[in-house]
């Protein structure tokens, strides 16, 4: 009977190790990504996708401070430079809902346009926001939806030269901000544009 006893027990405890390393045992690596790797290495580390804009560039996180000649500053923005604001632009991931500071403000036209990147790819629509004085031989503001426009806007990968189309256009304060993005990672200076719509006091 205790033979009997201890061949069960043994049985028993065989059965119960054999089930516990086949469930914790790492599966080999068979190449694909898990879901949530997939996402990471779909974001470069200096620029991000745009989303529900339609935007499929690749769009520069950080800038340069510099304007185009000509640009007017504005003498009384809703939000002065060093103001501390919050975003309700979507342009890129992590920047809806991120807090902001105000570097420079100015006033002038801002448009939404459609392009096909100098570098290939798929047509960018509605891009937010081109200003005019990023245009070539723009002319007078403010340029009608369906005017043929050609950028010197260097916002996103293959932009600067491309031939675009006016999609809508707004006489707007414009600003410059450094911010946080919600899904963290580096500071992002020197962001243009933001319109004067898309941001409110904090």
């Amino acid at each position: 009977m205790k033979k009997s006893l201890i061949s069960a027990g043994v049985v028993t405890l065989l059965m119960i190790s054999g089930c516990s390393s086949a469930s914790t045992e790492k599966p080999a690596d068979s190449g694909s990504s898990t879901p949530a790797q997939s996402q990471t290495e779909g974001i470069n580390d200096s620029s991000m996708s745009m989303n529900n804009e339609g935007d499929s560039g690749a769009m520069h996180h950080s800038g340069s401070s510099e304007v185009p000649a000509g640009l007017q500053t504005a003498q009384n923005p809703e939000f002065p430079v060093g103001s501390k604001v919050m975003m309700s632009a979507d342009h890129m991931e992590g920047m809806k809902g991120a807090e902001a500071t105000v570097t420079a403000a100015y006033d002038t036209t801002a448009y939404s346009v459609s392009y096909t990147p100098v570098t290939g790819g798929d047509p960018v629509k509605d891009h937010k926001w081109v200003i005019h004085e990023e245009l070539q031989n723009a002319g007078e503001p403010p340029l009608k939806p369906g005017t043929e426009v050609v950028l010197n806007a260097d916002h996103m990968q293959g932009m600067k030269g491309a031939q675009a189309t006016i999609d809508s256009a707004e006489q707007t304060t414009v600003y410059i901000v450094d911010y946080m993005p919600t899904t963290g990672g580096e500071m992002v200076k020197n962001h243009k544009w933001v319109t004067e719509d898309e941001l409110t006091a904090m």
